[in-house]
């Protein structure tokens, strides 16, 4: 939603553009023929609620090119800042400054930069009077027509919210509601908001009797009220899913692409464009797992399968991708984040880049375009620590840098958070919209408990160091499946850090990542040495125990003995 009125700051003298060589006149009231004014800023409140709002900042420079910028204004009431992305945001009292950030420094003559920020109020939330933009006054343009207009912002024109999570509540699963309900303890947890996995066709219509895409989709009408709500669809059935695993395969084959598209997306499709949930803010996690292993897991990687060089050779992962983000992207109301792997799969330099170029070419691929990315997620159904606080990728023990520890082992990243935020500043750079939002599941990586480290390892070297003062505590990073000793992590919150959307609980906790023997199922589900506790590892994981919990069912089925160590080890912890 957007502000709907104009001022002009009228300035009376010459003023010197900052880093520039000339001067500068403010066009005055009548004043034909006067120089342009040397900066513009458009200013939008865009969502507003009973306690915050979020605003979106475009500066056009009129004056000379420049290499780094901020902007500044001064709020008339008690406006905060809590949360800014592509600039760097600090305030003191009410006087606010935003500075670029390190890939978004450059403002050519005539070019504008974007920046956006969450913020609480009471009471008004006016508009500031001036902005300047190194120091030099602009004209500013907040969109609304002059004094008298409205104070309450209209819909965005796109239909949609820059944030589908600020100012509304997550729907509640009742049927993962029950079963964490039913556990001792679970009712602490019961009414958190958790991913939908539509991992098969029958899913659309429900499972065994369970509940289909229009039970939740009318549940959570129900649940809405008037306010606003989200509910978030994990879209989970590429042809030959998964291809480097086993637990996590899929019911289509490698070449059933338009059994995919007619079968699966378009009746999935359908049902979200129903006007009857136009008012829903539906969220769709796109394919999880299975681009990246397009770049770790083909020839020559010596980590490569054969399924994997299947899937590369054919495109159907790109294709079946493209699919979805097109039809889905079509409807107003939905808001599709693509799977973004995360720090322990994609973090090394020979990782990083190709993948978010893998990522650009599935978003461009059968029809789909850069907009129908509204974000990324990361760490979805994993457990990689959300922020690491004891050391950092800088550090040195003895001369020696954390990335040569045995943990970090030259990753780029420490954590998540980090991950998440470098691979959005990635994504903008090659062509993605500014404007995107990352997502970090949090479902199980908490790592809290007796066990949590409260300072760094000891500085005997940098292993000692590194493993002394990790909250992660699995054996590897490269160990995914339900790992002992994990916790419940941070719970589902919007505009957390700069650049994320929101913490996600987008794998419901309580479900088996897979089976730790194999167990016969109609489900299209393998068995994954990497689930058997007694599995001594493969090149993924540098050949290392793999750290799987004893005793568990088939993926997606109910996990009691993990459910109650998620519980047990969360951090925060559970009151």
């Amino acid at each position: 939603m957007s502000r709907t009125r104009t001022r002009t700051a009228l300035l009376a003298a010459l003023t010197l553009v900052g880093g520039a060589t000339g001067t500068a006149m403010a066009a005055m009231p009548g004043d034909v023929g006067a120089a342009a004014v040397p900066c513009t800023v458009d200013y939008k409140v865009q969502n507003q609620w009973s306690t915050g709002f979020t605003a979106s900042v475009t500066i056009t420079n009129n004056g000379a090119a420049k290499s780094a910028w901020s902007v500044k204004w001064s709020y008339a009431g008690n406006q905060r800042v809590t949360s800014a992305w592509n600039a760097k945001v600090t305030q003191s009292g009410a006087a606010v400054t935003a500075a670029n950030e390190g890939y978004n420094g450059q403002l050519p003559t005539g070019g504008s930069v974007n920046f956006g920020f969450q913020g609480s109020y009471s009471g008004t939330n006016a508009i500031p009077a001036t902005f300047t933009l190194d120091g030099v006054t602009c004209n500013v343009d907040d969109g609304s027509g002059g004094p008298g207009g409205p104070t309450d912002p209209p819909p965005n024109p796109s239909g949609k919210a820059d944030n589908p999570y600020a100012g509304a509540k997550g729907y509640v699963n009742p049927e993962w509601s029950a079963k964490a309900a039913a556990e001792p303890g679970g009712s602490r947890i019961a009414n958190q908001p958790t991913g939908v996995w539509l991992d098969r066709i029958a899913a659309i219509n429900g499972v065994n009797g369970g509940m289909g895409l229009r039970d939740h989709l009318d549940e959570a009408l129900r649940q809405k009220g008037t306010g606003e709500l989200y509910i978030q669809l994990v879209i989970y059935n590429l042809p030959g899913r998964d291809c480097s695993a086993l637990a996590s395969n899929g019911e289509l084959g490698p070449t059933e692409i338009d059994k995919y598209k007619t079968q699966y997306i378009d009746p999935i499709a359908a049902i979200l464009a129903d006007p009857k949930y136009k008012d829903l803010r539906i969220v769709t996690t796109i394919e999880i797992d299975s681009l990246p292993n397009l770049v770790t897991n083909v020839t020559p990687r010596p980590t490569a399968t054969p399924n994997c060089d299947v899937m590369k050779a054919n495109g159907n992962y790109q294709k079946g991708v493209g699919y979805a983000l097109n039809k889905l992207g079509d409807i107003p109301n939905v808001y599709n984040y693509i799977d973004a792997g995360h720090h322990g799969w994609l973090g090394w330099d020979d990782n990083f880049g190709p993948s978010a170029d893998m990522f650009k070419t599935a978003a461009t691929t059968e029809g789909a375009t850069v907009s129908d990315v509204h974000g990324f997620i990361v760490n979805t159904a994993n457990y990689s620590a959300l922020k690491e606080d004891h050391f950092k990728i800088t550090d040195t023990v003895n001369g020696t840098s954390v990335r040569q520890s045995k943990w970090v082992d030259w990753n780029r990243y420490t954590d998540e958070l980090s991950y998440a935020q470098a691979m959005r500043d990635k994504l903008v750079s090659i062509g993605f919209d500014s404007k995107i939002g990352m997502l970090i599941d949090t479902s199980r990586n908490g790592w809290g408990g007796t066990a949590r480290p409260t300072g760094p390892g000891a500085l005997t070297n940098v292993d000692t160091y590194v493993d002394g003062g990790r909250y992660d505590r699995r054996i590897h990073l490269g160990n995914w499946c339900n790992q002992a000793g994990a916790g419940l992590g941070e719970r589902p919150r919007a505009n957390p850090e700069p650049g994320i959307d929101a913490y996600v609980w987008m794998k419901p906790p309580g479900e088996s990542d897979g089976s730790s023997k194999e167990i016969p199922n109609n489900e299209g589900k393998g068995f994954d040495r990497m689930c058997d506790p007694t599995y001594t590892g493969n090149p993924r994981n540098n050949n290392n125990m793999s750290g799987a919990l004893p005793d568990a069912p088939i993926s997606g089925h109910w996990f009691s003995a993990q459910f109650q160590q998620l519980m047990r080890n969360a951090y925060p912890p559970l009151s």
